[in-house]
Formats: C-alpha cells, structure tokens, sequence
C-alpha cells in the first residue's frame, strides 16, 4: 500500500512538473499557448520528423525571410533553408536509402550539417553525429558498429573514409578550396540544385538521431534519442536566458550534445544562428561584435582562451549586445568562472549534463559569483540526488557521494545495448558532487577518476582547479599512474602561460602548501599543449598512453 501511495505520489509530481515545463516554454516564447492550433501542428510534426526539422519548418510559416543561419557562404533564411532541407531530403531517398536506414554526418559547423540534420528528419533517416576529432581506427568501428549505410562529409576527412566500404555512398557537406569531389562522391549543393523542393512523403516513423559520448578514456559509446519530448527545450531554456527573433553565436560544435540543444532552442525562437567552422578567439569576438548576437554558446576551453586575448584586443570589439555566455562540454575552474565575469561582466551560465541524461543542472551569473565553479540547479523536469557506494542517499551539505539525475529527457540505452545505471529512478552521471550550504551542486570529478594512492584518496579536479588558478600555468590535467610502492602515484601534465617558465619544485611545494602532503603529485611534466577533443575534454587515456 505505501509503495502505491509513493508511486502515485511521483505520477502527480511528474505531472505537475510537466506542467511548469509547459509554462516555462510559453513564458520563453518557445511555445505559444494563445494558438492552440500552432501548439498542436507542431507537436505533430515533431513526433513525426523530430525536433530540428519540425522547427525549421514553423519557422520557414511564420518569418520565412528571417535570417536562421549565418557562416563563411553568407545567410540562409527560414525559407531557404526549409526548401533545401526538402530537397536534401529527397535526394537521399533517391539514392535508394529507406526510412529508418542510418546515415552518418562528420562535419563541421557550417549550413551543410544543418542541412543534413534537417533533411535526415524530413526522410526518416536516423543520424549519427561523427566526432570531427576521430581518428581514423575510431571512426572505421563507430561507422560499422552504428550500420552506417551512407556517409555525408566535409572534404577535409576524405582520408578517414579511405576506412570505410569503398561502395558505401559519400556525399560532401562542405568542400574546401583547392579540394577535388572524390569519383563517384556527391555535393551536397549539387543534390539540392536536383531535388525536388516538395515535402517528402512522411516517415511512418521518427528516424531519430545518435549523439556519441565524448570518448575520454575510450571508444565513444552512441546514445540514440528516436523520439524527443519538447520537455527537452524546456530543460535548457528554464535556467538559461535565450533572445527572441535575435541572434546567437555557437562555437561548441553542433555534433554534440551543447551544440546540438542550444542551436535547437534557438531555432524555436527564430534566432539567427551564426556558426564558425574553426574556432578562433578574436574571430569569435569579431562575430559577436558583427552580429549583434546577444548569446554566445562555448566549451570552458574557449573561454579561456578568449579572456587570454587581454583587454587590449577585446576592447576592440563592441560586445555591448552580450547578454548571455553559456557554457558546458567539460569543467569550469572557479578561477576561470571569475576571470570571464570579470572580463564580459556578469553573464556567464554554467550548463552541466550529459549525452544521456540531458541538462541536469543549470549555474546562473550569481550563483557563480556566490560560489565560483558551481553547476547551479536543476531547471525545471530535472532531479538530482547523491548517493554512496552501498545506494543510500546522501542528504547532508558538503558531503561527497555519486551524482544521479531523474530528467524529463532520458535516452534510450547506448547502442552497444549498454545502460547507465539507476537507482530509484534516477540515472548516473558517473560523476562525483556535493551539494554546498546554499544548495549548489559542485562537481568533484568522474568517480571512475578517484586515485587511491598509499590508501588516500584522491579527485584531480581539486589539484587542478588549484593549479589552474597559477598566473603561469595555462592549461593543467592531472591523473594516476601505476607505482609499485603506493598502487597510483599523482602525475601532472601543466602546460605554462605564454612566455612563462614553470619550476617543478616549485609546483610541489605550492600544491603542499595548499592540499594534504597526499595530494601532492609525484610527477609533474610539461607539454606544449594538451589532448582535448571537439568539445574541449582532456583525453585521459591520451596521457595514460604518454611514457
């Protein structure tokens, strides 16, 4: 009877929290509850192509000739954009693919990967998102183990498809100056200008789309998402300020989760989305400048090295549009969170969550400015909890235990047939966190991270934000490595400010003087720079592999 009780207990809060979630998105303008018959057409074309196509598709109704992308060709509105996504489409199923088939896309971020993401839905093709940072044994496995019946490809990876079937159908999303279309290859240009600009006929069922983990410590792992509850949207837009029929600068790569979601929302509310394909400091300002964008959606990486540009260059460019400057994809040091701050004012927002379980919590400008680093909250449909290692929840403040998240957008299982694991219907992030006295959550790095060295132990992410912290120190990871006397021994990687010079004494007594004498790593090596992949995580298994 209790257990009934506690079960109908969460149905009603489920329900009622889906019902914020509703609230939420028409107060951010993502929905309006005012036209019921928008609000419906919608909700019907999403469960049949998906989000991303359904959305360019109310757009190219209702501002045709807004602007919706902007990269290196110029601007595509609503409208073009809509048409080009049919003709994509259709070209695709004349290629003899058939709704539900897998097709692959390895592009940077320009019209062609949103043109593939929009097609790929309007046909009923379930797309793989290929990390541009593969390697060519890694991209050859991930394309076989998805059953990847098609490859669409900006030409600077033609030599990673020398990897796969040479009958397998490629076509290229962007094809750079000085580059041959490969024989028997396909543009996608070349496609849209023979397409039919017409509807597809509709996909019995949803394609979907596979978004990889990020692959730090090894092959990354695909999380299909087939069918996507607009709950989503309302997780990233509750906490997290977007404008409306304005415009958006993205550099986190759209392959990914942050690029991915945010670039979505932004759609949704008719936002001209302006997209570089490499990222470059000064180049990211000059746009922002340019555009008048008012959000800027990045990796912590590139706010470093946009805050590294000094005052001399950033004042330079008008940022006064700036309003918002999300961030997510790895972690934000507290010295980092308070130097952009401090640099483009009190804007930043801290987005932590995963592939799997979406956004889990949100930190707003000052909750950072509170408590430097933080994640924040949960936004509304999100819950989280801690647990230690028997499963028992841990309640008290500033107390270290597993972090577990109950999301309105749960995936479905990796493709591998693998799940996360749950407890009371909450899902792991692998991470360990604690929640402070004013109830933020801070991350103390992945519990698969923990060293165990001479019985201590250990999370790098407390040595690193300290090191991180240094004047002369750039960029620094630090991980465990088997010793014979202590079963892991600290190492740490520093890469040191430009034109600085780092004494290794002198980073050991610094970390004694601060941390436990345990803390303090046995090795300290310096490097020219760090293994990162697209969205800015350290390859840990780069380092392991490093004599």
């Amino acid at each position: 009877m209790a257990r009934n009780l506690e079960s109908l207990a969460a149905g009603l809060g489920d329900a009622a929290e889906t019902l914020r979630a509703v609230v939420r998105l028409h107060q951010r303008g993502v929905i309006d509850l005012t036209r019921p018959d928008r609000v419906a057409r919608m909700a019907r074309e999403n469960r049949i192509y998906g989000p991303p196509a359904a959305l360019i598709m109310a757009g190219a109704r209702h501002h045709q000739h807004r602007p919706a992308i902007a990269d290196e060709r110029g601007v595509l509105t609503y409208g073009e954009l809509d048409e080009q996504s049919n003709a994509l489409a259709n070209a695709l199923l004349a290629q003899g693919l058939t709704a539900g088939s897998v097709i692959g896309v390895l592009a940077r971020d320009h019209r062609g990967l949103v043109l593939a993401i929009s097609a790929a839905g309007r046909a009923g093709l379930r797309l793989a998102m290929m990390n541009t940072g593969f390697a060519k044994p890694q991209f050859a496995e991930v394309a076989a183990r998805e059953n990847v019946r098609a490859m669409l490809h900006d030409s600077e990876f033609n030599d990673l498809l020398d990897a796969l079937p040479p009958t397998l159908p490629r076509i290229l999303t962007w094809v750079d100056e000085g580059h041959a279309v490969p024989a028997g290859a396909h543009t996608v240009d070349q496609l849209i200008d023979g397409g039919d600009l017409r509807m597809p006929p509709a996909p019995a069922r949803p394609g979907g789309f596979i978004i990889l983990t990020s692959g730090t410590t090894g092959l990354p792992k695909g999380a299909p998402r087939t069918r996507v509850t607009p709950l989503a949207s309302a997780m990233i837009a509750d906490r997290l300020p977007f404008p409306r029929r304005g415009c958006v600068v993205i550099v986190s790569p759209i392959f990914h989760s942050t690029g991915f979601g945010t670039w979505t929302v932004a759609t949704a509310l008719g936002n001209k989305t302006v997209l570089l394909r490499r990222f470059d400091a000064e180049a990211t300002l000059r746009a922002v400048s340019e555009h008048r964008a008012e959000m800027l959606v990045a990796v912590p990486t590139m706010l470093h090295r946009l805050v590294a540009l000094g005052p001399e260059i950033i004042e330079r460019y008008d940022l006064s549009t700036l309003k918002t400057i999300a961030v997510a994809g790895s972690a934000l040091s507290p010295e980092l969170a308070t130097r952009v701050q401090d640099t483009f004012g009190d804007v930043l927002y801290n987005l932590y969550g995963s592939t799997e379980v979406a956004v889990a919590t949100v930190a707003q400008p000052h909750e950072l400015r509170l408590a430097p680093g933080t994640v924040g909250r949960p936004p509304v449909t999100s819950k989280i909890a801690l647990f230690d290692e028997e499963g028992r929840r841990v309640t008290a403040r500033n107390v270290s235990g597993r972090v577990f998240v109950r999301s309105g957008a749960p995936f479905e299982g990796y493709t591998d047939g693998r799940h996360k694991q749950f407890i009371g219907g909450y899902m792991s992030t692998g991470d360990m966190g604690r929640i402070d006295d004013h109830g933020l959550l801070h991350i103390d790095g992945r519990d698969d991270d923990m060293i165990v060295s001479g019985g201590e132990n250990v999370y790098p992410l407390e040595i690193e934000n300290l090191l991180a912290a240094r004047p002369d120190i750039d960029e620094v990871s630090v991980i465990g490595v088997a010793d014979e006397e202590f079963g892991k021994r600290l190492r740490a990687y520093i890469v040191p400010a430009p034109g600085a010079t780092v004494s290794v004494p002198d980073i050991k007594a610094y970390v004694k003087e601060n941390l436990a004498r345990y803390k303090v790593p046995r090795d300290v090596i310096i490097l020219d720079e760090l293994p990162r992949n697209a969205t800015g995580k350290v390859l840990r298994r780069v380092l392991q592999e490093m004599d």
